[in-house]
Protein backbone atom coordinates (compact mmCIF):
# COMPACT_ATOMS: atom_id res chain seq x y z
CA UNK A 1 0.00 0.00 0.00
CA UNK A 2 1.17 3.48 -0.80
CA UNK A 3 2.43 5.50 2.14
CA UNK A 4 -0.24 8.10 1.43
CA UNK A 5 -2.90 5.53 2.26
CA UNK A 6 -1.39 4.20 5.44
CA UNK A 7 -3.43 5.03 8.56
CA UNK A 8 -2.20 7.63 11.01
CA UNK A 9 -2.72 7.91 14.76
CA UNK A 10 -2.46 11.10 16.80
CA UNK A 11 -3.44 10.89 20.45
CA UNK A 12 -6.45 8.54 20.49
CA UNK A 13 -7.63 9.52 17.02
CA UNK A 14 -7.08 7.26 14.02
CA UNK A 15 -7.15 8.58 10.47
CA UNK A 16 -7.79 6.04 7.71
CA UNK A 17 -5.07 7.67 5.56
CA UNK A 18 -2.69 10.64 5.46
CA UNK A 19 -5.02 12.80 3.36
CA UNK A 20 -6.58 15.77 5.16
CA UNK A 21 -8.96 18.40 3.84
CA UNK A 22 -7.88 21.78 5.23
CA UNK A 23 -10.24 24.58 6.25
CA UNK A 24 -11.65 26.23 3.14
CA UNK A 25 -13.83 29.27 3.75
CA UNK A 26 -17.18 29.18 1.96
CA UNK A 27 -18.43 32.63 3.05
CA UNK A 28 -21.99 31.28 2.98
CA UNK A 29 -23.08 31.60 6.62
CA UNK A 30 -25.63 34.08 7.96
CA UNK A 31 -24.77 35.69 11.31
CA UNK A 32 -22.21 32.95 11.79
CA UNK A 33 -24.79 30.19 11.46
CA UNK A 34 -24.17 27.33 9.02
CA UNK A 35 -26.86 26.16 6.62
CA UNK A 36 -27.65 23.54 3.99
CA UNK A 37 -24.68 24.62 1.86
CA UNK A 38 -22.21 23.67 4.61
CA UNK A 39 -24.01 20.46 5.50
CA UNK A 40 -23.97 19.17 1.91
CA UNK A 41 -20.48 20.49 1.17
CA UNK A 42 -18.79 18.93 4.19
CA UNK A 43 -20.62 15.62 4.04
CA UNK A 44 -19.70 15.32 0.37
CA UNK A 45 -16.03 15.94 1.08
CA UNK A 46 -16.03 13.38 3.88
CA UNK A 47 -17.59 10.74 1.62
CA UNK A 48 -14.72 11.27 -0.81
CA UNK A 49 -12.35 9.22 1.32
CA UNK A 50 -10.03 11.65 3.15
CA UNK A 51 -8.96 10.74 6.66
CA UNK A 52 -9.63 14.17 8.17
CA UNK A 53 -12.05 16.97 7.27
CA UNK A 54 -11.47 20.33 8.99
CA UNK A 55 -14.33 22.83 8.96
CA UNK A 56 -13.47 26.29 7.67
CA UNK A 57 -12.08 29.12 9.80
CA UNK A 58 -14.86 29.59 12.36
CA UNK A 59 -14.89 32.86 14.28
CA UNK A 60 -14.69 32.89 18.06
CA UNK A 61 -16.59 36.20 18.15
CA UNK A 62 -18.56 38.41 15.73
CA UNK A 63 -15.60 40.79 15.38
CA UNK A 64 -13.36 37.82 14.53
CA UNK A 65 -15.06 37.01 11.23
CA UNK A 66 -13.19 37.70 8.02
CA UNK A 67 -16.46 38.58 6.25
CA UNK A 68 -20.15 38.77 7.20
CA UNK A 69 -20.50 35.33 5.55
CA UNK A 70 -18.05 33.52 7.81
CA UNK A 71 -19.09 30.72 10.16
CA UNK A 72 -19.04 31.34 13.91
CA UNK A 73 -19.05 29.39 17.12
CA UNK A 74 -19.57 32.16 19.66
CA UNK A 75 -23.07 30.96 20.56
CA UNK A 76 -24.64 27.68 21.61
CA UNK A 77 -27.02 27.87 18.66
CA UNK A 78 -24.11 27.97 16.24
CA UNK A 79 -22.38 25.08 17.98
CA UNK A 80 -25.51 22.94 17.97
CA UNK A 81 -25.91 23.52 14.23
CA UNK A 82 -22.55 21.82 13.73
CA UNK A 83 -23.65 18.58 15.45
CA UNK A 84 -25.29 17.08 12.30
CA UNK A 85 -22.19 18.02 10.28
CA UNK A 86 -19.99 16.22 12.78
CA UNK A 87 -22.25 13.17 12.59
CA UNK A 88 -22.19 13.11 8.77
CA UNK A 89 -18.40 13.41 8.62
CA UNK A 90 -18.00 10.53 11.07
CA UNK A 91 -20.61 8.42 9.29
CA UNK A 92 -18.55 8.79 6.11
CA UNK A 93 -15.48 7.41 7.87
CA UNK A 94 -13.52 10.64 8.33
CA UNK A 95 -12.48 12.44 11.51
CA UNK A 96 -14.34 15.75 12.08
CA UNK A 97 -12.12 18.73 12.81
CA UNK A 98 -12.70 22.46 13.13
CA UNK A 99 -10.47 25.50 12.92
CA UNK A 100 -11.30 28.34 15.32
CA UNK A 101 -10.12 31.81 14.42
CA UNK A 102 -10.04 35.56 14.88
CA UNK A 103 -9.30 37.63 11.79
CA UNK A 104 -7.87 40.67 13.62
CA UNK A 105 -7.11 43.61 11.31
CA UNK A 106 -8.18 41.59 8.23
CA UNK A 107 -11.74 41.31 9.54
CA UNK A 108 -14.79 43.26 8.27
CA UNK A 109 -14.02 42.45 4.64
CA UNK A 110 -16.12 41.75 1.59
CA UNK A 111 -16.25 38.21 0.30
CA UNK A 112 -13.44 37.44 -2.20
CA UNK A 113 -15.72 37.47 -5.23
CA UNK A 114 -17.24 40.77 -4.06
CA UNK A 115 -13.98 42.67 -3.85
CA UNK A 116 -11.92 40.98 -1.12
CA UNK A 117 -11.44 44.44 0.37
CA UNK A 118 -12.43 46.14 3.59
CA UNK A 119 -16.11 47.00 3.88
CA UNK A 120 -16.51 50.77 3.73
CA UNK A 121 -16.65 52.51 7.11
CA UNK A 122 -20.15 53.86 6.46
CA UNK A 123 -21.50 50.43 5.42
CA UNK A 124 -23.64 48.97 8.24
CA UNK A 125 -22.44 45.45 7.37
CA UNK A 126 -18.97 46.27 8.69
CA UNK A 127 -17.46 46.64 12.15
CA UNK A 128 -14.42 48.01 13.95
CA UNK A 129 -11.35 45.77 13.70
CA UNK A 130 -8.77 45.14 16.41
CA UNK A 131 -5.10 44.15 16.34
CA UNK A 132 -1.97 44.24 18.51
CA UNK A 133 -1.14 47.70 17.13
CA UNK A 134 -3.05 50.36 15.21
CA UNK A 135 -1.39 49.47 11.90
CA UNK A 136 -3.37 48.75 8.76
CA UNK A 137 -2.42 45.79 6.55
CA UNK A 138 -2.49 48.08 3.55
CA UNK A 139 -3.30 47.50 -0.13
CA UNK A 140 -6.91 46.32 -0.39
CA UNK A 141 -7.25 46.25 3.43
CA UNK A 142 -6.58 49.87 4.45
CA UNK A 143 -8.73 50.07 7.58
CA UNK A 144 -6.71 50.99 10.68
CA UNK A 145 -7.54 48.65 13.59
CA UNK A 146 -7.86 49.67 17.20
CA UNK A 147 -4.84 48.65 19.27
CA UNK A 148 -5.91 46.00 21.76
CA UNK A 149 -5.86 46.77 25.46
CA UNK A 150 -4.80 44.14 27.99
CA UNK A 151 -8.49 43.64 28.69
CA UNK A 152 -9.10 43.01 24.98
CA UNK A 153 -6.33 40.43 24.91
CA UNK A 154 -7.76 38.60 27.90
CA UNK A 155 -11.25 38.71 26.41
CA UNK A 156 -10.19 37.26 23.06
CA UNK A 157 -8.25 34.50 24.80
CA UNK A 158 -11.43 33.61 26.69
CA UNK A 159 -13.35 33.69 23.40
CA UNK A 160 -11.02 30.99 22.07
CA UNK A 161 -11.57 28.95 25.23
CA UNK A 162 -15.35 29.25 24.96
CA UNK A 163 -15.21 28.29 21.27
CA UNK A 164 -13.06 25.25 22.07
CA UNK A 165 -15.59 24.11 24.68
CA UNK A 166 -18.44 24.46 22.19
CA UNK A 167 -16.47 22.57 19.54
CA UNK A 168 -15.79 19.82 22.05
CA UNK A 169 -19.45 19.57 23.05
CA UNK A 170 -20.54 19.52 19.38
CA UNK A 171 -18.47 16.35 18.94
CA UNK A 172 -15.44 17.57 17.01
CA UNK A 173 -12.42 15.32 17.52
CA UNK A 174 -9.68 17.54 16.10
CA UNK A 175 -9.15 21.21 16.95
CA UNK A 176 -6.99 23.64 15.01
CA UNK A 177 -6.12 27.14 16.22
CA UNK A 178 -5.75 29.60 13.35
CA UNK A 179 -2.52 31.46 14.07
CA UNK A 180 -1.59 32.05 10.41
CA UNK A 181 -2.28 34.24 7.37
CA UNK A 182 -2.00 37.65 8.96
CA UNK A 183 -4.95 37.10 11.24
CA UNK A 184 -4.86 37.94 14.93
CA UNK A 185 -2.47 35.27 16.21
CA UNK A 186 -0.01 35.86 13.39
CA UNK A 187 -0.32 39.61 13.91
CA UNK A 188 1.00 39.32 17.44
CA UNK A 189 4.01 37.34 16.23
CA UNK A 190 4.85 39.46 13.18
CA UNK A 191 6.98 42.59 13.38
CA UNK A 192 4.95 43.94 10.45
CA UNK A 193 1.87 44.26 12.64
CA UNK A 194 3.10 44.31 16.24
CA UNK A 195 4.84 47.43 17.49
CA UNK A 196 3.73 47.20 21.11
CA UNK A 197 6.08 48.20 23.93
CA UNK A 198 4.48 46.11 26.67
CA UNK A 199 4.62 42.39 27.54
CA UNK A 200 3.02 41.49 24.20
CA UNK A 201 5.48 43.24 21.87
CA UNK A 202 9.15 43.58 21.05
CA UNK A 203 11.09 40.44 21.91
CA UNK A 204 10.36 36.97 20.56
CA UNK A 205 9.04 35.90 23.97
CA UNK A 206 6.69 38.86 24.08
CA UNK A 207 5.45 38.50 20.52
CA UNK A 208 4.81 34.81 21.23
CA UNK A 209 2.94 35.46 24.46
CA UNK A 210 -0.63 35.77 23.12
CA UNK A 211 -0.29 32.61 21.05
CA UNK A 212 1.17 30.57 23.91
CA UNK A 213 -1.30 31.89 26.48
CA UNK A 214 -4.21 31.11 24.18
CA UNK A 215 -2.87 27.64 23.43
CA UNK A 216 -2.39 26.89 27.14
CA UNK A 217 -5.88 28.13 28.01
CA UNK A 218 -7.45 26.02 25.26
CA UNK A 219 -5.35 23.02 26.27
CA UNK A 220 -6.94 23.19 29.73
CA UNK A 221 -10.44 22.65 28.31
CA UNK A 222 -9.79 20.53 25.22
CA UNK A 223 -9.80 16.75 25.96
CA UNK A 224 -6.28 15.43 26.43
CA UNK A 225 -6.97 12.36 24.31
CA UNK A 226 -7.95 14.43 21.24
CA UNK A 227 -5.49 16.28 18.96
CA UNK A 228 -4.93 19.98 19.54
CA UNK A 229 -3.20 21.55 16.54
CA UNK A 230 -2.45 24.97 15.09
CA UNK A 231 -1.91 26.51 11.68
CA UNK A 232 0.94 28.99 11.74
CA UNK A 233 2.83 31.02 9.15
CA UNK A 234 6.51 30.25 9.67
CA UNK A 235 7.80 32.51 6.85
CA UNK A 236 6.74 35.80 5.26
CA UNK A 237 8.96 35.97 2.14
CA UNK A 238 9.77 39.56 3.04
CA UNK A 239 13.58 39.37 2.91
CA UNK A 240 13.97 38.33 6.56
CA UNK A 241 13.06 34.68 6.17
CA UNK A 242 16.08 33.12 7.89
CA UNK A 243 15.41 35.17 11.02
CA UNK A 244 11.64 34.60 10.89
CA UNK A 245 11.98 30.86 10.35
CA UNK A 246 14.45 30.51 13.23
CA UNK A 247 12.03 32.38 15.51
CA UNK A 248 9.13 30.29 14.25
CA UNK A 249 10.95 27.08 15.08
CA UNK A 250 11.59 28.35 18.61
CA UNK A 251 7.89 29.12 18.90
CA UNK A 252 7.05 25.64 17.59
CA UNK A 253 9.20 24.14 20.33
CA UNK A 254 7.29 26.20 22.87
CA UNK A 255 4.01 25.13 21.28
CA UNK A 256 5.02 21.54 21.88
CA UNK A 257 5.90 22.26 25.51
CA UNK A 258 2.45 23.80 26.00
CA UNK A 259 0.75 20.69 24.64
CA UNK A 260 0.40 21.21 20.88
CA UNK A 261 0.15 17.91 19.02
CA UNK A 262 0.73 18.99 15.40
CA UNK A 263 1.63 22.13 13.46
CA UNK A 264 0.13 22.91 10.06
CA UNK A 265 2.98 24.84 8.42
CA UNK A 266 1.83 27.80 6.36
CA UNK A 267 2.61 31.40 5.37
CA UNK A 268 2.51 34.62 7.36
CA UNK A 269 0.68 36.85 4.86
CA UNK A 270 1.41 39.82 7.15
CA UNK A 271 2.51 42.24 4.45
CA UNK A 272 1.13 42.91 0.98
CA UNK A 273 4.68 43.36 -0.38
CA UNK A 274 5.72 39.73 0.24
CA UNK A 275 7.29 37.98 -2.75
CA UNK A 276 6.04 34.42 -2.41
CA UNK A 277 7.76 31.84 -4.65
CA UNK A 278 4.63 29.98 -5.65
CA UNK A 279 5.38 26.45 -6.86
CA UNK A 280 4.05 22.93 -6.27
CA UNK A 281 4.61 21.87 -2.64
CA UNK A 282 7.01 24.78 -2.11
CA UNK A 283 6.60 24.74 1.68
CA UNK A 284 7.38 21.06 2.24
CA UNK A 285 11.14 21.47 2.74
CA UNK A 286 10.50 24.18 5.28
CA UNK A 287 7.89 22.00 6.98
CA UNK A 288 10.36 19.14 7.14
CA UNK A 289 12.87 21.41 8.89
CA UNK A 290 10.23 22.46 11.43
CA UNK A 291 9.35 18.79 11.97
CA UNK A 292 12.99 17.82 12.50
CA UNK A 293 14.10 20.71 14.70
CA UNK A 294 10.94 21.15 16.78
CA UNK A 295 10.32 17.39 17.01
CA UNK A 296 6.67 18.04 16.25
CA UNK A 297 4.41 16.32 13.69
CA UNK A 298 3.61 18.61 10.77
CA UNK A 299 1.13 19.01 7.96
CA UNK A 300 1.07 21.49 5.09
CA UNK A 301 -0.87 22.52 2.02
CA UNK A 302 -0.11 24.91 -0.87
CA UNK A 303 0.23 23.18 -4.22
CA UNK A 304 0.07 19.57 -3.10
CA UNK A 305 -2.55 18.51 -5.59
CA UNK A 306 -1.26 15.47 -7.46
CA UNK A 307 -1.23 11.95 -5.96
CA UNK A 308 2.42 11.44 -6.82
CA UNK A 309 3.51 14.64 -5.11
CA UNK A 310 1.33 14.02 -2.05
CA UNK A 311 2.66 10.51 -1.71
CA UNK A 312 6.26 11.67 -2.05
CA UNK A 313 5.84 14.26 0.72
CA UNK A 314 4.78 11.48 3.10
CA UNK A 315 7.21 8.87 1.82
CA UNK A 316 10.19 11.22 2.16
CA UNK A 317 9.29 12.09 5.75
CA UNK A 318 8.64 15.76 4.99
CA UNK A 319 5.03 15.72 6.21
CA UNK A 320 2.90 13.56 8.48
CA UNK A 321 -0.32 14.64 6.76
CA UNK A 322 -0.93 16.31 3.41
CA UNK A 323 -3.56 19.03 3.25
CA UNK A 324 -5.32 18.77 -0.12
CA UNK A 325 -7.75 21.63 -0.54
CA UNK A 326 -8.63 23.01 -3.96
CA UNK A 327 -8.07 19.65 -5.64
CA UNK A 328 -10.94 18.32 -3.52
CA UNK A 329 -13.20 21.11 -4.76
CA UNK A 330 -12.42 20.05 -8.32
CA UNK A 331 -12.81 16.35 -7.46
CA UNK A 332 -14.55 15.55 -4.15
CA UNK A 333 -13.42 11.92 -4.64
CA UNK A 334 -9.77 12.88 -5.04
CA UNK A 335 -8.61 10.00 -2.76
CA UNK A 336 -10.23 7.49 -5.16
CA UNK A 337 -8.51 9.10 -8.13
CA UNK A 338 -5.24 9.15 -6.18
CA UNK A 339 -5.49 5.49 -5.25
CA UNK A 340 -6.04 4.53 -8.87
CA UNK A 341 -3.11 6.64 -10.08
CA UNK A 342 -0.84 5.11 -7.46
CA UNK A 343 -1.84 1.61 -8.56
CA UNK A 344 -3.60 0.54 -5.40
CA UNK A 345 -5.70 -2.59 -5.86
CA UNK A 346 -9.41 -2.13 -5.31
CA UNK A 347 -9.10 1.65 -5.17
CA UNK A 348 -12.87 1.78 -4.80
CA UNK A 349 -12.51 0.96 -1.09
CA UNK A 350 -12.05 4.71 -0.63
CA UNK A 351 -15.66 5.27 -1.74
CA UNK A 352 -19.04 4.64 -0.09
CA UNK A 353 -20.64 1.38 -1.25
CA UNK A 354 -23.34 2.96 -3.47
CA UNK A 355 -20.54 4.51 -5.57
CA UNK A 356 -17.90 1.81 -5.19
CA UNK A 357 -20.20 -1.00 -6.40
CA UNK A 358 -20.85 0.59 -9.76
CA UNK A 359 -17.35 1.93 -10.34
CA UNK A 360 -15.69 -1.35 -9.39
CA UNK A 361 -18.11 -3.47 -11.40
CA UNK A 362 -17.89 -1.52 -14.63
CA UNK A 363 -14.37 -0.10 -14.59
CA UNK A 364 -12.42 -1.12 -17.68
CA UNK A 365 -8.67 -1.36 -17.24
Amino acid sequence: MSTLFEPYKLKDVYLRNRIAIPPMCQYAAVDGLINDWHRVHLAGLARGGAGLVIVEATAVSPEGRITPGCTGIWSDEQAQAFAPVVASIKAAGAVPGIQIAHAGRKASSNRPWEGDNHIAAEDPRGWQTIAPSAIAFGAHLPRVPEAMTLQDIARVCEDFVAAAKRARDAGFEWLELHFAHGYLGQSFFSRHSNQRNDAYGGSLDNRSRFLLETLAAVRDVWPEHLPLTARFGVVEYDGRDDETLAESIELAKNFKREGLDMLSVSLGFSTPTAEIPWAPAFLTRIAERVRREAQLPVASAWGIDTPELANRCIENGQLDLVMVGRAHLADPHWPYSAARKLGIDRASWTLPAPYAHWLERYTVS
